[in-house]
């Protein structure tokens, strides 16, 4: 099956719904999915520089638009930065859009790998996959929204944590039958398309 923009979206939702939120991973997760407040934006970028264009693009409009319809965005970049090296040497340059942008503050970076890797574990660690999305993906939120979430789950310092034993507990064989890798390793995914309050585009290099 050719990858599409609309594969790559539905991939992402499966893996926010049974991982992120089925594993209660983010207790933030769940308000905004049911509320339809997630951007989905899919970049053609192939190369770092014009994902760091579209990634300037994507902070500009989160932070120009009304937070009860979009609260947070998710750039994924299916075709770039497969390389979690790579990708993590990006986040560098992501971080200095935010400072370059005065957004510094205002907007925080997160950000998700197929291939993530916390310093200091072996590749194959399940407490890597608390981080590992189907693509490589920029996670766009408002410091605001994070603030007030805290607020509300006085136990937030502790969810990372929870999530290392969250993942020990679930084990690579618990991992692996939530389906939730690579679309092309699992070409079913798309049991959850885009409904239509989902709000996503398609980024294209300049």
């Amino acid at each position: 099956m050719p990858m599409t923009p609309q594969i790559v979206i539905d991939d992402t939702r499966v893996w926010l719904e049974r991982a992120v939120i089925g594993l209660n991973l983010c207790p933030f997760a769940k308000s905004v999915h049911v509320k339809g407040q997630i951007h989905y934006v899919v970049s053609a970028a192939t190369a770092a520089e014009h994902l760091l264009q579209e990634l300037i693009a994507e902070l500009t409009a989160l932070a120009e638009s009304d937070p009860t319809e979009r609260d947070t965005t998710l750039l994924i970049a299916p075709e770039c930065l497969a390389d979690f090296l790579d990708f993590n040497d990006f986040l560098a340059l992501a971080d200095q859009a935010l400072v370059d942008l005065d957004l510094d503050g205002v907007l925080q970076i997160a950000n998700l790998h197929p291939d993530y890797q916390f310093a200091g574990t072996r590749a194959d660690d399940i407490t890597n996959y608390t981080n590992r999305a189907p693509y490589p993906t920029l996670h766009l939120l408002r410091e605001d929204s994070i603030d007030r979430a805290v607020d509300a789950f006085p136990e937030a310092e502790t969810i990372f944590e929870k999530n290392m034993e969250t993942m020990v507990r679930l084990g690579a064989e618990g991992w692996d039958a939530l389906k939730v890798g690579r679309s092309l390793e699992c070409p079913h995914h798309a049991t959850a398309a885009a409904t239509p309050d989902t709000e996503y585009s398609v980024s294209k290099p300049a």
